[in-house]
C-alpha cells in the first residue's frame, strides 16, 4: 500500500509567488520612472540608485547580521520600497538624506517586525513621513523639471503648496489657479514642480491599469479612494469654490494617484476582503482631504495611508472574506 502524506492546506497552488508578484509592480512602475528621469534628469536616476540600492543592501545586512536567517532579498520587495522611497521624493534630496530613509523604511517599519508580511505601515510611507519631519528643508524643496538635458531648474511651488500659501495671503483659489498658470492638461501630463513620482499622472494610471489587468491587485481600493476624494472636495468647493480647490485638482495634484494605485494597494498593509478595502480606501480619501483642507501640510496621502494601515486589523476582523466552498 502506497503511503499517505497528509499536508495542512492550501491544497490548490497558484504559479504565482512573491517575487513574480514584486517584480509585475516593478514592471508597473518603469512608466513612472522612466517619465521621473526624462523631466528631471540624471539627478533624479542617482535618488532612485541610492535608494534602492540602500534598501536592498539594509535588507541584506539586517537578515544576515541580526536576524540570522536567509537572504529575503531575492524577492524584490525591498527593490520596490526602494523605488517608491525615491518616487516619494524631490528629486534635489542629497543622497545621505535618501540613506537616512532607506534606513527607516527597511530597518525600522519592515525588518523590525520580522520582514515582508509582517510590516504594520508601508515601509516607502514610513521613510517619506520621517523624512519630511526631520528634514523639512530638503523635503519641501521644489524645483520645476527642465528635462534630461536642460537647463538649470527654476524653484517653484508645488500647486497643493502654492494654494495653501495664497490662500494664507488672503487670495482666492481661483486668483492662485490664475496666477500659476495651472491647466489639468498640464497636470496630467507632467512638467509641474513636486515629488519625482507625481511628475506624469497618465504614467502612474498606466502602471496600475496593468496590474489590474494582471490581477496582482484589485481596483476598489484605488476607485473607494478617487471617489471619496472627488465626492468630498464636490461638497467643499460648491460650498465655497473660492476656499476650495475642485474634485479634479484634488485628483491629480500632489502624491494622490501614486499613493492610490501602488502604496494603498499594498498586500500587507491593507484589508484582505471587499468591503474591508472600501472602508479602507474611503478612509484614506476623506482624511487626504480634510489634511489638505485643514492641516498643516498642503498634501495629506502619506499619513492618511498610514493611520489606515493602522486600522487594518480591525478592518480584518470586522469584515471577512467567504471560506473556500462556502456560498
Amino acid at each position: 500500500m502506497d503511503k499517505l502524506l497528509v499536508s495542512p492546506s492550501p491544497h490548490i497552488h497558484s504559479k504565482d509567488s512573491t517575487k513574480s508578484l514584486m517584480l509585475d509592480v516593478v514592471i508597473a512602475l518603469i512608466p513612472a520612472v522612466i517619465c521621473s528621469v526624462v523631466f528631471y534628469g540624471w539627478q533624479e536616476l542617482l535618488v532612485l540608485g541610492v535608494s534602492v540600492a540602500s534598501c536592498v543592501l539594509l535588507e541584506w545586512a539586517i537578515t544576515k547580521y541580526m536576524l540570522k536567517a536567509p537572504s529575503s532579498i531575492g524577492d524584490m520587495s525591498a527593490v520596490i520600497t526602494g523605488i517608491l522611497l525615491a518616487l516619494n521624493l524631490p528629486y534635489t534630496t542629497p543622497w545621505w538624506v535618501v540613506f537616512a530613509g532607506a534606513v527607516v523604511a527597511i530597518g525600522v517599519a519592515k525588518m523590525t517586525f520580522g520582514g515582508i508580511g509582517q510590516n504594520i505601515w508601508n515601509p516607502a510611507l514610513v521613510g517619506r513621513v520621517f523624512l519630511l519631519v526631520s528634514f523639512p528643508t530638503y523635503m519641501t524643496s521644489w524645483s520645476v523639471p527642465k528635462g534630461l538635458f536642460g537647463l538649470d531648474a527654476v524653484s517653484g511651488a508645488t500647486p497643493l503648496g502654492a494654494i495653501q500659501e495664497g490662500l494664507l495671503q488672503g487670495a482666492s483659489v481661483q486668483d492662485v489657479m490664475a496666477a500659476g498658470s495651472y491647466d489639468y492638461g498640464q497636470m496630467l501630463l507632467a512638467n509641474l514642480g513636486g515629488s519625482a513620482g507625481e511628475v506624469c499622472a497618465l504614467a502612474l494610471l498606466a502602471g496600475w491599469l496593468y496590474l489590474c489587468i494582471r490581477k496582482v491587485i484589485k481596483p476598489w481600493i484605488t476607485l473607494s479612494i478617487f471617489a471619496t476624494v472627488a465626492i468630498t472636495a464636490l461638497i467643499f468647493w460648491g460650498i465655497n469654490p473660492a476656499r476650495f480647490t475642485d474634485p479634479v485638482f484634488n485628483l491629480l495634484s500632489g502624491g494622490l494617484i501614486l499613493g492610490a494605485c501602488f502604496m494603498a494597494t499594498d498586500y500587507v498593509t491593507s484589508p484582505m476582503s471587499v468591503w474591508g478595502g472600501v472602508i479602507f480606501g474611503v478612509g484614506i480619501g476623506f482624511l487626504t482631504m480634510m489634511i489638505r483642507y485643514f492641516g498643516a501640510y498642503p498634501e495629506g496621502v502619506s499619513f492618511a495611508i498610514l493611520i489606515m494601515n493602522s486600522v487594518v486589523p480591525l478592518l480584518n476582523m470586522w469584515f471577512k472574506q467567504k471560506k473556500f466552498g462556502r456560498k
